[in-house]
């Protein structure tokens, strides 16, 4: 497979991992009774966590493969 799909498919696979990892904390937020605005806030926090977090295991990774 290209080396190129191979990246776009791993990127969207993080991005879709980011946006379940935003929903369930924005749901999770919203049942423990939180408001609309600060659920949002909760799942905005958990997506930039989700891709920084996998921003920092490919700068990692990179290190050790090169």
């Amino acid at each position: 497979m290209n080396r190129v799909a191979v990246v776009l498919l791993t990127a969207a696979l993080i991005v879709v991992f980011a946006v379940l990892a935003a929903a369930a904390a924005g749901m999770l937020a919203r049942l423990d009774g939180a408001t609309y605005p600060a659920a949002l806030g909760r799942a905005a926090v958990a997506f930039a966590a989700v891709l920084t977090f996998a921003a920092a295991v490919t700068g990692v990774l990179a290190q050790l493969l090169a």
